[in-house]
């Protein structure tokens, strides 16, 4: 297929239209967000039901504590904005307003990483999935494409208790549009099985996972690639079973290789099944303002770059 057919979607659009689907089969569905309605996609829920989305300004501390309040008299909230405020700017009342009391607010968060592209660094978070992770009893979840956005904000509904999803301001392609896929909270997908090298990947970053795998195979490299959508709780017996088969992995994330996928990874096989593994991703520095595409490219987070990485790191 050559990429001039390949469907490409930006997951903030999947999230606001599946907020219009639910929030037709689910009156007590109300969504929260801070003056960036029309960036986050949730303009698209105000439309459909203006009576149930409300504008709280910018002010997401406020966001936070108004969604957590309405959870506790019967309705679901959605609270919204970009990732840099709804993780960064609102982390303490996330923490104390929602996680502590374990209430029923999801956040979905959007414009996360490097890819909000000219906004530059101050707009580009790449710290959040590390906040959130921290959070005892938080859900966190960074889908790959359109098809797997639309089941993660789905299955935040249907689960009783906090979450945070992370979605993208830049259009991806969709890579899971397949009759056996299937989304489950906890779970990892093996998209590609393989022998010789582990590929975990989250976000964006999983089709830069499957570029490279197919890269690496012309050098007779056989790369497995799974699909990390759910950062917390993760898939552990996934990964542990993947890296006692390759004995090698690398993980690829559009975030701080400090506290992320490439963290959480290491924390789980460092116990189970100690391996080599070398954290692709956002190298402990700030981003800037460019073209998403350019940075990816200047990141090495794009297919080509994620391969030479995984060049260098086996030495080949």
């Amino acid at each position: 297929m050559r990429m001039a057919d390949v469907k490409k979607v930006a997951t903030r659009e999947s999230y606001g239209a599946t907020l219009v689907e639910l929030g037709a089969e689910h009156p007590e569905i109300v969504v929260l967000d801070a003056d960036l309605a029309a960036a986050t996609k949730t303009a698209m829920f105000k439309k459909a039901y203006p009576d149930r989305h409300i504008d709280c300004g910018i002010a997401e501390a406020d966001m936070i504590g108004i969604a957590a309040g309405l959870s506790t008299v019967g309705f679901v909230p959605f609270a919204s904005s970009f990732a840099m405020f709804a993780a960064g700017r609102a982390f303490e009342q996330v923490r104390n307003s929602v996680g502590y009391p374990h209430l029923n607010v999801k956040i979905g968060a959007t414009h996360a990483g490097i890819t909000v592209g000219e906004d530059g660094a101050t707009h580009q978070c790449n710290e959040d999935i590390a906040l959130m992770r921290t959070i005892p009893g938080m859900v966190v979840m960074n889908p790959s494409d359109d098809i797997e956005a639309r089941a993660c904000v789905r299955a935040a509904y249907e689960y009783e208790g906090p979450v945070y999803m992370r979605f993208g301001r830049f259009a991806v392609p969709v890579i899971n549009d397949r009759p056996d896929y299937h989304f489950e909270i906890g779970k990892g997908n093996v998209l590609k099985e393989g022998t010789d090298l582990t590929i975990v990947a989250t976000g964006l970053c999983v089709n830069s996972a499957l570029e490279a795998a197919e890269m690496l195979k012309a050098d007779g490299v056989d790369a497995e690639v799974i699909n990390i959508c759910t950062i917390k709780p993760l898939d552990e017996d996934l990964i542990v079973k993947s890296a006692r088969k390759t004995g090698k992995v690398v993980t690829v994330e559009e975030h701080s290789v400090i506290g992320g996928l490439g963290s959480v990874v290491c924390d789980a096989l460092c116990k189970a099944a100690p391996t080599p593994v070398c954290k692709l991703g956002v190298q402990d520095v700030y981003g800037e303002s460019a073209s998403a595409q350019v940075l990816l490219e200047k990141y090495k987070l794009d297919g080509k770059g994620v391969y030479q990485s995984i060049k260098e790191y086996l030495g080949k």
